[in-house]
């Protein structure tokens, strides 16, 4: 009887977790550079004396799709898209280095190339910046010009566009990292495409068909602990007789 609970009970609690990464999913299909992420269940025995015979099913989290998003041209001159798997370069807010996809930059107070979260996009030396009053433009291998009200145009700085040969992990900030939170070296043959960005991974339709399947899941898995209540009354009445 207790296999029974055991199997229900972590089989809904799997469920339930897969139902979170789901709804996060869809929550985020229309952000930018967004990268969808991907689940599976492991077998984990339960430790203990008498419970070696017990196994939980739990959900893990075992990465993000790395499938390109769809492409928007927006025309806007601080929007790119990173073509293949690069990646862009910021500084998260505890100083590190981290990288994104989502291309869509601006300006602040002092003339510092950001995210729309206000994270200074890092080029080969640092930060970006740029002279007051100065137009940007961004070119295909990254590099980003400005051009001054008396005409005149200069190189003020390059993106750093990385390319790891290791997965990415995604971390709390929603920024990405590599596994040992060391800095990649910039790639010189990375491009973007300028006036576009990247749009989401996530597909709405598999997600809602997959939150279908997980709400379909947990509510046999409620059954089984149901019955396996059913199941211990009538045993109990059976043993008083």
């Amino acid at each position: 009887m207790d296999r029974m609970i055991y199997l229900s009970m972590s089989g809904a609690k799997a469920a339930m977790q897969r139902q979170d990464s789901l709804a996060n999913n869809l929550a985020n299909v229309s952000t930018a550079g967004f990268r969808a992420e991907l689940e599976a269940t492991r077998a984990v025995p339960v430790q203990g004396s008498g419970a070696s015979t017990r196994v939980f099913a739990l959900e893990t989290t075992i990465g993000h799709s790395d499938a390109p998003g769809p492409i928007a041209t927006t025309g806007r001159r601080l929007d790119v898209a990173v073509k293949g798997a690069s990646w862009l370069t910021v500084q998260a807010l505890d100083g590190t280095e981290a990288y994104t996809r989502a291309g869509s930059f601006d300006l602040d107070a002092e003339g510092t190339l950001v995210t729309r979260g206000g994270l200074p996009v890092l080029g080969d030396g640092g930060p970006i910046q740029l002279p007051p009053g100065a137009e940007p433009t961004i070119a295909a291998d990254g590099s980003v010009s400005a051009r001054l009200p008396n005409g005149s145009s200069s190189v003020v700085g390059k993106l750093k566009l990385v390319t790891p040969e290791a997965p990415l992990t995604r971390g709390a900030d929603g920024l990405f990292r590599t596994v040992g939170g060391d800095a990649l070296d910039a790639d010189p043959l990375a491009r973007v495409e300028d006036g576009a960005l990247e749009g989401s991974n996530v597909s709405p339709v598999e997600n809602m068909v997959a939150m279908i399947a997980a709400a379909r899941q947990f509510e046999a898995q409620m059954k089984l602990m149901q019955t396996a209540q059913d199941d211990e009354k009538a045993a109990s009445q059976l043993l008083a007789i």
